[in-house]
């Protein structure tokens, strides 16, 4: 092996590595939101979160982007670590299906199908099938799914340069001669664990391993402690993500750590305790990447096998290493590690954007309620609820910014679009109900009561003020356009209403039957209420924008308003009716 079969080596592991990260990102955003709504379904049963984890890992095919992620949800407090034991075992299993890929480079046949099998034969095909979709296709769904055919080619590229490369090895006698040393299975862990570590990746670790299988120096014995010491350093992914966060996060990346060693503690004594015994006839054999493959898969089954019926052990083993402390252990607002991830980062984004529409909701009608019964706690209460409105703005709005600048689905955009341009307007709802609470407060205080047709307006207001903070606070959660399109036409009824009700405000003045200083009052209490319907309109238009791909609020209002739109009309006229005073 020369100079330059060491540098196309380096250069196939080049490409392996960024055909790897090309695919997994590409099949991540491709998953989208499903991974987030997938891993909500989270319950304490592990042969559930097992199949979850295994079928999370085989989409984005990468185990330690996985465990990253999990780090984040925990540190997030979105998830608790006993929910992710079983997720960590399934992560593992399906992180194996990448070697079974690989071992197809070995296919040797004259067969025309069996050839077509070879990954070298149709990696290609799949690159120029997926170059053309990236350049011809308008499509981003169709350039990600591009994107992941040319990453494949590209990873198997790597494959193929790095197997011609480690080819002359075969018959240099330094290298039968290194191989020796890996006799020791002590060394073989050691290799496999610092290898994999330094490239964070044990699928390509593994893939290197299968390269160098085809030499034909690589036995059972030399092959099986490395492989097992390749699931050990996959985990300083985790272990590196884990430093800066709390506690309970930390343990996440324990439990994934020692998983893997005690897996390899078993699997080994296990392993050489038999063949002490009774001496195994393949153990000298050489392994290929189909045998690689094999050994990874059966690690990863047999050490889950064992341990799956003890994850509460394993959460005492977390919680002994990593001491419960008193100052790092509150959950972290929307983790940054959740940013490897954007697709879940997205999605847990709109997850703390429906708690702040929630508040901010329940903020407006505890201010109604002030009007009715004046209640101090209540008051003080809506004030601290401004206050957390104000922090979810500040920190929902510095986290998007650093997510806008990652890779997102078009879907994923849409869905930060419609944050950015809603969570203003959730935190304007939160100061109109301060604003109404002075003004209940101000009645209160002066002992001051508006007249009963006075009190018939805003009873009717109220109602409709309900009605619209229910339509669009729901349909934001739940995405439902049939909702939040109604909410523009009654949005429209209640400024005409309101405008009546001002009309009528300022005959009662005219007419002595209202005071200056309770005209006052009434004028800000109709202003809040105008102001309120103003913003769940927007918010509504921000919620269809994202399902049409158009965030043109003026558009989407005018278009609505037009006379061609029968349905809007329909149900203006409606909300006047049921709303008149």
């Amino acid at each position: 092996m020369d100079l330059f079969s060491l540098i196309t080596l380096i250069g196939g592991l080049a490409f392996f590595l960024y055909g790897m990260h090309v695919m997994s990102s590409g099949l991540e955003k491709l998953a989208g939101g499903k991974l987030e709504k997938t891993l909500r379904k989270m319950t304490s049963n592990p042969f559930k979160s097992l199949l979850l984890g295994a079928g999370i890992t085989i989409a984005i095919q990468s185990s330690s982007a996985m465990t990253v992620m999990l780090v984040g949800l925990v540190n997030s407090g979105i998830m608790q670590l006993g929910q992710t034991v079983g997720v960590i075992m399934g992560s593992n299993i399906g992180t194996t299906l990448t070697a079974w890929i690989l071992s197809l480079s070995g296919i040797q046949s004259d067969v025309f199908w069996l050839r077509l099998l070879k990954p070298e034969n149709f990696s290609p095909i799949f690159a120029m099938v997926g170059v053309t979709m990236i350049m011809a296709s308008k499509s981003t769904r169709r350039k990600d799914v591009g994107g992941i055919l040319v990453g494949f080619s590209v990873l198997m590229f790597g494959m193929n340069l790095m197997s011609s490369a480690v080819s002359p090895l075969a018959d240099v006698p330094e290298f039968a001669n290194l191989l020796v040393v890996f006799k020791n299975p002590l060394v073989g862990v050691l290799v496999g664990t610092v290898f994999t570590g330094i490239i964070q990746s044990s699928a390509a670790s593994v893939g290197i391993l299968q390269a160098l299988s085809l030499t034909g120096g690589i036995s059972y014995g030399m092959a099986i402690p490395i492989i097992m010491g390749q699931n050990i350093g996959t985990c300083v992914t985790a272990l590196l993500s884990s430093i800066g966060v709390n506690k309970n996060a930390k343990r996440v990346a324990v439990v994934h750590i020692s998983f893997n060693i005690i897996g390899t503690i078993l699997c080994l004594s296990v392993f050489y305790g038999v063949n002490a015994l009774f001496p195994l006839p393949f153990i000298d054999n050489p392994i290929d990447g189909v045998g690689i493959a094999a050994v990874h898969s059966i690690f990863n089954i047999v050490t889950t096998a064992v341990l799956l019926p003890f994850p509460k052990q394993l959460e005492k083993l977390a919680n002994m290493v990593v001491k419960e402390g008193h100052k790092d252990d509150r959950p972290t607002f929307l983790d940054e590690l959740l940013l490897r991830t954007p697709s879940i980062a997205v999605n847990e984004s709109r997850s703390m954007t429906v708690r702040m529409a929630n508040l901010a909701r329940t903020s407006v009608q505890q201010a109604v309620s002030l009007f009715d019964t004046f209640d101090h706690k209540t008051a003080d209460q809506i004030l601290e609820n401004e206050s957390t409105l104000d922090w979810f703005e500040d920190q929902l709005g510095t986290y998007l910014l650093k997510l806008s600048g990652k890779e997102l689905s078009d879907a994923d955009s849409r869905q930060v679009s419609k944050i950015f341009l809603t969570i203003g307007d959730f935190e304007r709802l939160g100061d109109h109900a301060v604003n109404l609470t002075k003004t209940a407060r101000e009645l209160f205080d002066k002992k001051l009561q508006f007249s009963a047709e006075a009190q018939h307006e805003i009873e009717v207001l109220t109602k409709a003020l309900s009605e619209i903070l229910e339509l669009t606070i729901v349909s934001f959660a739940k995405e439902n356009v049939e909702m939040a399109s109604r909410v523009e036409p009654l949005s429209q009824a209640m400024s005409v209403i309101i405008s009546q009700v001002r009309t009528r405000h300022v005959d009662r003045l005219q007419r002595g039957e209202c005071t200056i200083e309770k005209g006052f009052i009434y004028s800000d209490l109709l202003a809040n209420y105008a102001r309120v319907f103003d913003h769940c309109s927007n918010i509504a238009a921000a919620t269809i924008g994202a399902t049409l791909d158009s965030f043109d609020t003026h558009e989407y209002i005018d278009k609505v308003k037009s006379k061609d739109n029968p349905n809007f009309t329909e149900l203006y006229h409606a909300y006047l009716n049921q709303y008149a005073v």
